[in-house]
């Protein structure tokens, strides 16, 4: 009898824990703003240069701890493989130091709108890339999202190119991911480490111009460490959902972060919405409406009839 109960409650139980680990992940992602926001007066591009350096070695000190290193010695000793890891780095990177302008000059609609677009460009990549069939439901969603970014290239008079930035940075950082076999916690391991160089190398030359505000204020240097440690977290929530939960509940989840940083963006940061912004969301929205009841058709009833 025991081991019946228990059968019946694991699935219920890992279900649980997956969303409440997806909530947490994807809620962290979602509060960035609030926590970048408090770099007054830190250039994005020293943040982005510590955010490297700490959490290179926040990662190793986990990777340490959980005894993953096997994976990180598989993928540091086939030097083939490692080009589309520093593809993938470089990518991250360019993610990362754009979004932390974005926020900084307070543009959080900007990058809220990148990745609320992030999903279609994967879809478009999958296709023009990956010779991937697109679902009419998807190709009506890219559309969408195509006329939205031209509404704001026409209306306003010009190229919303953060939104842009974020949304083609990761969408090619996730095209040329699912072909590295690194999990999350040592690819983005790896990823820091092979910028980790450079990343010293333009720390001791602000040391030596003597404009770094690394050791200068101590607020500064805290929140400089503590860049790593909220890279890292995130990250580790988001791999015990994946673990737990269905690949569409985890793309349901995902809108989760974008939207925090809509209502951040307009309820904190206090940004405006003018009437041809909001039609641009509006028309990505429907989009990604369209997306995911196509994405969801796809896994319920389409599933059985494989291409």
């Amino acid at each position: 009898m025991p081991p019946t109960s228990h059968t019946r409650h694991t699935p219920f139980s890992d279900a649980t824990q997956g969303t409440l680990f997806g909530l947490g992940a994807y809620t962290m992602w979602g509060c960035f703003p609030l926590f970048f926001a408090l770099f007054d007066g830190v250039p994005a591009w020293e943040i982005l240069i510590h955010r490297i350096v700490w959490s290179c070695l926040f990662l190793l000190g986990l990777i340490a701890v959980l005894g993953r290193f096997t994976p990180v010695r598989l993928a540091l000793g086939e030097p083939r493989r490692l080009g589309r890891v520093l593809g993938c780095a470089l990518l991250i990177a360019l993610n990362w130091v754009i979004y932390i302008y974005a926020v900084e000059s307070r543009q959080v609609l900007q990058a809220s709108l990148g990745y609320f677009l992030t999903p279609l460009v994967n879809v478009g990549l999958g296709m023009l890339v990956l010779r991937e069939r697109m679902a009419p439901l998807q190709g009506v969603a890219v559309g969408l999202a195509s006329v939205a970014i031209a509404i704001q290239l026409v209306g306003l008079g010009e190229l919303p190119w953060i939104t842009l930035a974020l949304a083609f940075s990761f969408g090619t950082y996730g095209l040329l991911r699912k072909q590295v076999p690194l999990d999350g916690l040592s690819g983005l391991f790896v990823e820091t480490l092979l910028l980790l160089p450079l990343a010293l190398l333009a720390l001791g030359w602000l040391t030596h111009l003597d404009v770094s505000h690394f050791l200068g204020e101590a607020r500064h240097t805290w929140l400089l460490i503590a860049s790593g440690v909220i890279t890292a977290l995130p990250l580790l929530a988001f791999a015990g959902a994946a673990r737990r939960l269905r690949l569409a509940t985890l793309g349901f989840l995902m809108y989760i972060n974008p939207t925090i940083q809509f209502f951040i963006a307009l309820l904190i940061f206090g940004e405006t919405i003018t009437p041809l912004q909001l039609a641009t969301f509006v028309l990505i929205w429907i989009g990604l409406a369209l997306y995911s009841w196509s994405a969801w058709q796809g896994r319920s009833g389409g599933t059985p009839r494989a291409a």
